[in-house]
């Protein structure tokens, strides 16, 4: 049977001057994304579901229970009526369909287990609302395409909550990228190297463990989604990798399944993407950009380089800094003027919401989050098979 299909790019719906938006999943993630957005405009919070009451209880208590502290910005004026608001509140095995099919809610937030995402992103979407939901959106290459199905079919917006793509790094050098300053795009490198051996026991990040288990490379978001948007901005897209995992420690130890995976674009730029989570490794994304005029890296020192010279540190920053203010740029300044704890994810929230109130295509589509979550698989299949080569499918229309 062919599919017909109907574009979701540049996607516009109608706008919503308030936000009404219901979390699904009020574990640790879901509670501190609960509480990043009472410093959101616009947002109404009017369902919660979870599987255990307790966890409603206490992001009922989050939403009851915030009060004014003189070290971060004022929440805003929404937030108070969120909080004053009476909630529907879900619990059990049905808690996550239940908030889906309710009339009180406009936008649903993934932050569940991610085995669940995708059913339930296309659940919703089927039922009418807008989706956020955290990463990876997709674990594997047929999830993708039933994500790209739905939205394309629903017309519903599918945003994958990559809060990398607003880390000020990421978006200045976007900025001067697309203002010609770096030339030619040759390679790129991203990845998530950091040491999460001490979190194994925690169920909440037993995909980690899985994941070094699998063989491949099972949170590659963070890492590819920067470049991601340079590539889209080039008219250009990844469409081979070769991956390959080290076992140092053995089949049967989650320990030292280090990843590293390289990828060839279409227009011939190369990428080399990592991750590692086992091993007492500083904390880094990479974050590497080269260019025929310029190269730019965040990780370990903020460096950037021309023909007329070498900067580092604040003086790099102070050079990235001199790109043009886009939208995004703005609002991780204001989240920094106010003292958030994470301006990234303040840029991403309200960047988000503003979108969907002004009734704005979203920084990033359905089509982003199926082409950097089907590296989740692919990743894994090529190391399996050696290093092997394998295709990355085109999802865009």
């Amino acid at each position: 049977m062919i599919h017909s299909r109907t574009s979701a790019l540049a996607l516009r719906c109608a706008p919503l001057p308030l936000v009404r938006i219901g979390f699904v999943g009020l574990g640790r993630r879901g509670l501190a994304t609960l509480r990043r957005y009472q410093y959101i405009g616009g947002v109404q919070v009017t369902a919660l579901a979870d599987l255990s009451e307790t966890c409603v209880a206490s992001a009922k208590s989050v939403l009851q229970g915030w009060h004014k502290s003189e070290e971060v910005g004022e929440p805003s004026e929404s937030w108070a009526r969120c909080s004053a608001e009476k909630l529907q509140c879900y619990v059990g095995k049905d808690a996550a369909s239940r908030l889906i099919h309710s009339g009180e809610v406009d936008v649903v937030y993934l932050c569940t287990d991610w085995a669940s995402h995708t059913p339930l992103a296309v659940e919703a979407m089927r039922a009418g609302k807008h989706v956020a939901v955290e990463v990876p959106a997709a674990t594997s290459v047929e999830e993708c395409w039933m994500l790209v199905r739905t939205a394309e079919e629903t017309q519903r917006h599918c945003f994958m909550t990559e809060n990398c793509c607003y880390d000020w790094f990421s978006l200045a050098t976007r900025s001067l990228y697309n203002s010609g300053f770096f030339g030619t795009l040759t390679h790129a490198e991203g990845g998530y190297l950091h040491d999460w051996r001490k979190f194994f026991a925690d169920a909440q990040t037993q995909s980690y463990e899985q994941g070094a288990f699998q063989g491949g490379n099972p949170y590659p978001t963070h890492g590819i989604a920067p470049i991601g948007q340079l590539l889209r901005d080039n008219d250009d897209r990844m469409v081979r990798l070769v991956s390959m995992t080290g076992r140092a420690m053995g089949h049967e130890s989650s320990l030292g399944h280090a990843n590293s995976t390289l990828i060839t674009t279409e227009k011939g730029v190369t990428i080399l993407l990592q991750f590692d989570c086992t091993t007492p490794r500083p904390y880094s994304r990479l974050q590497t950009l080269c260019g025929t005029k310029a190269f730019a890296q965040k990780y370990p020192n903020v460096t950037l380089q021309t023909d007329d010279g070498v900067w580092t540190h604040e003086e790099a920053e102070a050079q990235l800094w001199s790109a043009s203010l886009t939208a995004q740029m703005k609002l991780w300044q204001e989240g920094k003027a106010r003292g958030l704890e994470n301006p990234m994810n303040y840029a991403m929230d309200a960047r988000f919401i503003g979108c969907l109130q002004a009734g704005l295509p979203l920084d990033i589509d359905v089509y982003d989050a199926a082409e950097w979550s089907c590296l989740v698989e692919l990743t894994r299949a090529s190391a399996e098979q050696g290093g092997m080569p394998v295709e990355i499918p085109h999802f865009r229309p």
